[in-house]
This record gives structure tokens, sequence and C-alpha cells, in this order.
């Protein structure tokens, strides 16, 4: 909006003219509209700088402040320092063709300046069905991503696979336990060993395809095969639910390529490691860490590396394959690989910057339905799927409810909601707005491209719902960028509903049709209806005509 623009440009002004250049000025729409259409925090920012209290340097700000004739009406100190500043109408009624002449680029920056950035998220081990979990952590790491790349930058979305270790061990053991059933033999399933209805299909599967080997003595080709088949599964779970990967990695390239050896060595080379009671051990107390961590087991306990070693050599090779920024979607329970990794990194001694990789981490889901929790499904059998929760709500509605809350936040899964079709039901609430605003243009007979804001009056739009209407379409490419800057997808969703329920307010107080502001209204509906569109779109969700 320009004339938020023109806002940060006498802003930083006035800073540069207190003797403090200040470029990135933050604008935000107050809470309650008692304080203004727009405020910033400037003050708070520069007073220390300034050595003054930020209530002066308001004040200084605001002498110093040169604005356009008819940018605002009024603007006023608050607080502990912010300076508030109400917009003249005239200029709320810019946003309008903003919106339409940039139309579902509306709101996107350059930040980036496409600059690459690697987000991996999802990276479930390939040992069955996408739980609800992997479906959040896939909700939440494609929305970052497209955040991203709707703010400038060169995104590459990375599945890592851990096709190694214990867990995959017990795979490739439950299959044969369930091949030697259907040989008419028992073998037990291991301690740790997995019991759900898919293995006994890769059981029959491998059966079918592998006629030299029908009894299943062969683990090695039985563990290749379920690994296999249970990649496909997940990605056909991931295609459900509308997510996509660049690049697939396999933990056990690290290990046949020699990257885990070489970051190893390289470890040792830095001075940081040492030997005790036949581990190798990584002296991260030297980063801050409270305890050193073993690296490789003692020969008696097994002599394989520990988990966070293969982490950091995939995270070498991810800031040699350019990545300078790297951000992990991770569940809440590798809270502590965090500091390892980084640690590691930081202990190879080759310029990784500290807070490499970025992490974001979420708390689990709850299921609900019909008032009690969901805890099973026939084909995982221990847990809900994925693929359960597509076929039962919609991919619209699950990416929605799993992007509503805080990453950091429990999630509770009401699938009874995400079914209904009422208010209460959020991602209904947002779509019905969208489709409420087609639906004006389909009972004109008309299309929305018609509706020109350049041969329009605007000004006859001043009735209250309608000058907070545009000021929330104002809003948006903050929202989005704000969401883009603290990889917090949530926000959207928060931005979504308010601007939904403003449309429907306006929608259910104002006739269009046959009225003297019906030009000026058509306008309005096709700004609302586009920026509701772009907020849809970037989570990854429909923007329906009909509901």
């Amino acid at each position: 909006m320009k004339a938020h623009d023109s806002l940060r440009a006498a802003l930083a002004h006035a800073a540069a003219s207190l003797g403090a250049p200040h470029t990135d000025i933050q604008l935000e729409r107050p809470k309650s509209p008692d304080h203004g259409d727009v405020a910033t925090n400037l003050a708070l920012t520069l007073a220390k700088e300034l050595k003054a209290k930020p209530r002066d340097v308001a004040t200084k700000l605001l002498a110093a402040l040169e604005l356009p004739p008819g940018l605002v009406k009024k603007t006023e100190i608050a607080g502990p320092g912010f300076i508030n500043f109400f917009l003249a109408q005239e200029q709320l009624h810019q946003v309008l063709p903003a919106v339409i002449a940039a139309g579902k680029d509306f709101g996107k920056t350059d930040v980036g300046h496409g600059a690459p950035v690697n987000v991996e998220f999802v990276s479930a081990n390939p040992t069955g069905p996408l739980h609800v979990g992997h479906g959040r952590q896939a909700a939440i790491g494609d929305a970052i991503a497209a955040a991203l790349e709707w703010t400038g930058w060169k995104v590459t979305r990375e599945f890592y696979y851990n096709d190694t270790g214990t867990q995959i061990a017990n795979l490739a053991l439950s299959v044969q336990a369930r091949i030697a059933e259907l040989c008419g033999r028992s073998i037990a399933i291991p301690e740790g060993g997995y019991h759900g209805e898919y293995i006994k299909d890769i059981a029959t599967g491998y059966v079918a395809t592998h006629p030299q080997d029908t009894d299943g003595t062969d683990l090695d080709a039985i563990r290749r095969f379920a690994v296999n088949e249970l990649r496909k599964e997940q990605d056909k779970d991931l295609q459900s639910f509308g997510v996509k990967f660049d690049v697939y990695f396999l933990e056990s390239s690290l290990y046949t390529d020699g990257a885990v050896q070489r970051t190893v060595k390289q470890l040792r080379t830095a001075g940081h490691t040492f030997e005790e009671d036949g581990a190798l051990w990584l002296r991260t107390t030297d980063f801050g860490d409270d305890k050193d961590r073993v690296m490789k087991k003692s020969a008696a306990k097994g002599g394989d590396y520990t988990y966070f070693v293969p982490d950091v050599a995939y995270h070498v090779d991810k800031w040699q394959r350019g990545f300078k920024r790297a951000i992990d979607v991770q569940g809440a329970d590798h809270h502590s690989t965090v500091t390892r990794v980084r640690v590691g990194l930081q202990a190879l001694e080759m310029g990784i910057a500290p807070g490499y990789p970025e992490y974001v981490l979420h708390q689990m889901v709850t299921v609900m339905k019909g008032g009690a929790e969901l805890k099973i499904s026939k084909r995982a059998g221990s847990y809900v799927t994925v693929r359960d929760l597509v076929d039962e709500v919609g991919a619209d509605a699950l990416r929605y409810f799993f992007l509503m809350r805080r990453s950091e936040s429990h999630l509770v899964f009401d699938v009874d909601l995400a079914k209904s079709q009422t208010e209460e039901n959020p991602v209904y609430y947002v779509q019905m707005a969208h489709a409420r605003m087609s639906g004006i243009f389909r009972v004109a007979a008309r299309a929305p491209e018609t509706a020109n804001p350049d041969t329009t009056d605007l000004a006859v739009l001043a009735e209250p719902d309608e000058l907070d209407l545009m000021k929330a379409l104002a809003d948006w490419p903050a929202v989005g960028a704000g969401a883009a800057a603290a990889l917090e997808p949530h926000r959207i969703t928060g931005y979504l509903e308010t601007l939904a329920r403003l449309a429907h307010a306006w929608y259910h107080k104002h006739r269009v049709l046959g009225e003297k502001e019906e030009a000026a209204r058509l306008v309005l509906a096709r700004a609302a209806r586009q920026v509701l569109a772009n907020g849809l779109t970037l989570l990854g969700l429909s923007a329906p005509d009909r509901m």
C-alpha cells in the first residue's frame, strides 16, 4: 500500500535527521481501532541508541516527520512510545487498485532476493504410513516453504529418509515374521517391531515378487523391498495431502559415499574429540553444551555412531550444496538434536554460522471424533494415518487445522468440526467468504475482471464496514512477510479468519447490486475475493467459487 510506503520513507528520513539512520521500519495495525490505522515501535527501537526515553524520541520523530499532504488526518503517541497514525479516508481506497493491479501477486515481496534456502520436513522413517504428527509437520513445512517463496527466497523442499539403524532392522524382521506366517510357520515379531496390517501387505507383495525366496530367508532383500514399498506408501500419503518434494535424501548415502567418516575425521583434526572407555567422544562442552557427547559407541556396545553424527554430516552436505540457510521442521521430541547438531557443525571449524540450521519444532496432535480420542487405524494398527484423515475430512480442512495454531502448541484435531459446514469450522468460514464474494458476480452475471477501480468513484465507500475491510486488505503484505520472517504460518490463518469475518459482515449488511455504490462495491468485492484467494493458495488450499 502506497500509504505504508510513504510512512516508512518519512519515518526513515526523520530517524536519520535525529542521527539514527534506520531502514527497518516496522508498521502494524493496532489491535484497537481507537489506536489508529497504523502504528510503529520505531521510537522504542531507537531509544537505546539515542540514549533517551522512548516517548521523548517519539516526540522528536513527530516533530521531524515530513508527511505528504492528505496522508494522515491525525497522529498520536501512545503507551511507552508507540506512534499511531490515523490515515485519511482516501488513502484507504488506494488499496483497491493496488490489489487488483497486482492480482495473484498482491502482497509478494523480495526479501530473499533469490537466495537459496533448504526446508527439510516430514523426514519420516520408512517403517510405516505417515501418522498425524507427520501430517502436521508436512503442512507446517510446506506452508513455511511457500511463505519463503512468497517473499523472494529460492526454496528447495527436502525429505530425509532414515533408512538405516535399529528401526529398519526391526522392520525387516517384522516382515520376515509375516512371510513365515504365509508359509505356515511361526516367527515372533521382535520387540520394537511393527504389527499393522500394512506389514502383512508387504509380506504378501514380497512373496509375489521374489519367487526365489518365498520362505523369506534373505533378510537383506526383505529390508530393501520393505523400505522401497513404504517409501512409495509415504509418497502416496503426501500426494493425497498435496505435498511435493524437490529432493529425497537417503541417510544410507552418508555412509556409502564416506560423508560420515569424513566428518568424524575432520572433527578429530579440529581437536574437539577424545577417547574414553573405548568410545569416541565430542567435546561439546567447548561450545556451551552441558556435557560431552558420545560420537561412536565402544565395541562392547556395538561400535555404532550415535544418531547426531550422521545428522552433522548431512548438514555439512547441505552447506556444501550451497544452502547457507537451512530450516528443519521436526517434532518437539527432537529438541535435544538442536544443540548437538549445531555444536557438531561448529566443532568442524569450517565457517558454518552458529545458528545453522534453523529449527521449527512442533507439538503432537490429538485426534477427536464423536467426543472421544481416536488412536488407531485399521491399516497402521497403533496410530491414525494422514490418509485416514484426508479420506475423512479432505485435504483442505486437514491442512488448515494443522496450520491454525502455533507449531509449539499442542493441537486437538476435531474430525466432526473439520467436516461440519458451519461458521464454527474455520476453513469452511474462510472459503465461504471467497465463495460469497464470487457469488456477487455470479448473480450480477459479470466476471470479476469487469470491476475496474480506474473508472470507478471509490470515495463512495465510506461505511465503517467498508473502511474496516479495506484496512484488512492493506494488512496482507505485512502479514505474509511477517509469517515468512518468523516461520509462523499460523499468522496467515489468523489473518484469513479476520478478513473473512469482515467480508461476511459487509456482505450481510450492505447490498451491492442495484445500489448507487454498486460499481465501487463490486471493486471492493473483487479485491476481497483476490486477497482471500491469495492467502488460501499460499497455504496450499483451494479457493472455491461455490460451496
